[in-house]
């Protein structure tokens, strides 16, 4: 997650009194305002709770009214405070740190707490509907769904709630992954667009896993609905043959069948990016950037329109970094509440082992860099685990709360999506991914591991984590 406090604003309490706000954006877009007074007062719970040599430095208070200039500096230190705190392994995963931002959220956008319902999308197009308050937490809503699903306990932290956007094109981007600082209901409510949902999605890559989840007929329903849906939009690579295959065995009832020949497939389990910049091989190179099979895998497309295909293993990267800036708009608003005074420009970048003895970075420039870092800390987060010879299961047994839902007497069972509309002869299923680039076809990509290609020998083995997972800096 990205914290940043981009702007200020001078605002009236309700005794008519005028104060500064600084507003807190997470990935680029407003989380909540707050007020110096209210980040002191977190800086000394942490310090009471975690001494004062784990905290980082707070700007000191000021006893005369601040000047623009002292305000913006305030500004900048504080935001370099949050970053510090988030990016510390205890106090930024602390529930003190995550209830602060959670209340704050809740009052930025002024919802009262109260029962609502929340709908939760799955892949096959259901809608879940789950009573909440609209203070529960992420987890909260993720048991709430899986209490309406009937989800076996051992198995929700197989999944989580992913805020996406639906496009006109019928194709959708993953804005991100819910975060245990947020509240589900306030998040989606804040933005104000019917194209936005919430869905529930795997959240692990190893596809070992996909075993211990199809043992279960909801955890099997979620997987197969999720696996049609992703060889429906083009992000698994089949042919004809392949879909002739899978569509037969969806005809038969056969998912179990169906996810393991999928399993089977070029990119499943992937998730798939909105095209995108990058600066390799060459600066100013459109991509299409997929996540998944612990890489980062490249579709792109070189100044001279040649088509190259590679992939970065998440093994090889020393360390990687997203950046942000601010870009004006060009026709601003005047509205001093908006959070979109400015476009954020975001960029992911990461130092990779070429070769034996050679470093380089690349650079990808993207709304979804964010989500892009997301996915290569969740595969080095679960590499790692498994290393040390845990699972998901043990994972979530340490984190799971005290209390838990109840389950509903009258279950939603999910049902099974419609069959697969037939492939397009005329285009490979990967050229969905690729609308947004003019004049590009994706056909005849070669998978080798010629020295030509970005797949090529040097970018594959093995590499030590030393450094891996420094994607707030």
């Amino acid at each position: 997650m990205h914290f940043s406090i981009p702007e200020t604003e001078v605002r009236s309490d309700e005794n008519g009194s005028t104060y500064v706000a600084y507003n807190i954006h997470v990935n680029g877009v407003l989380h909540c305002r707050v007020r110096y007074s209210q980040l002191l007062g977190l800086h000394e719970q942490i310090k009471k709770e975690y001494g004062h040599n784990v905290v980082p430095a707070f700007p000191p208070k000021k006893i005369f009214t601040l000047t623009p200039a002292e305000v913006d500096q305030r500004r900048e230190q504080l935001e370099k405070y949050m970053q510090a705190v988030r990016q510390d392994p205890i106090l930024g995963s602390s529930e003190m740190f995550n209830s602060f931002l959670r209340k704050a959220q809740q009052e930025t956008q002024q919802i009262p707490t109260e029962e609502v319902q929340l709908e939760i999308y799955l892949f096959n197009g259901q809608k879940v509907k789950v009573n909440i308050l609209t203070s529960d937490q992420t987890e909260d809503v993720l048991e709430a769904v899986a209490s309406k699903l009937d989800l076996p306990d051992e198995l929700v932290g197989y999944f989580s709630l992913f805020l996406v956007q639906e496009r006109g094109d019928g194709g959708c981007t993953y804005v991100r992954k819910l975060q245990e600082f947020e509240l589900p209901y306030v998040s989606i409510t804040s933005l104000h667009s019917p194209d936005y949902r919430i869905v529930l999605r795997k959240s692990y890559w190893d596809t070992a896993y996909d075993s211990d989840v199809m043992d279960d007929r909801v955890g099997l329903n979620l997987l197969y609905a999720q696996t049609v849906s992703d060889v429906e939009r083009g992000w698994i690579l089949v042919n004809k043959e392949q879909h002739r295959q899978l569509k037969s065995l969806q005809e038969k009832g056969s998912k179990k069948e169906f996810i393991r020949l999928a399993q089977t497939l070029k990119y499943y389990g992937y998730i798939k990016f909105d095209p995108c910049i990058t600066d390799f091989p060459e600066k100013g190179c459109h991509v299409i950037v997929g996540a998944g099979n612990n890489e980062l895998n490249f579709h792109v497309k070189l100044p001279s329109d040649q088509m190259k295909e590679g992939s970065f293993k998440v093994t090889r990267m020393r360390c990687w970094r997203v950046t942000s800036s601010q870009v004006p708009v060009a026709n601003g608003t005047a509205n001093p509440s908006s959070s979109s005074k400015c476009d954020v420009k975001l960029e992911l970048a990461f130092e990779y082992l070429m070769s034996k003895d050679r470093l380089q970075w690349v650079t990808i420039t993207s709304p979804q860099a964010i989500m892009m870092s997301i996915c290569l800390q969740s595969m080095v987060d679960e590499l790692m685990v498994k290393k040390s010879g845990g699972s998901i299961k043990k994972q979530m047994q340490k984190k799971r709360l005290n209390g838990s839902f109840q389950r509903s007497d009258s279950q939603q069972a999910v049902k099974s999506p419609p069959l697969l509309d037939s492939p397009d002869p005329s285009r490979e299923q990967v050229v969905k991914l690729s609308t947004k680039l003019s004049s590009v076809s994706l056909r005849g990509l070669s998978s080798s591991n010629s020295a030509s290609d970005i797949s090529g020998n040097d970018f594959h083995g093995n590499y030590a984590f030393e450094g891996i997972g420094d994607d707030d800096l």
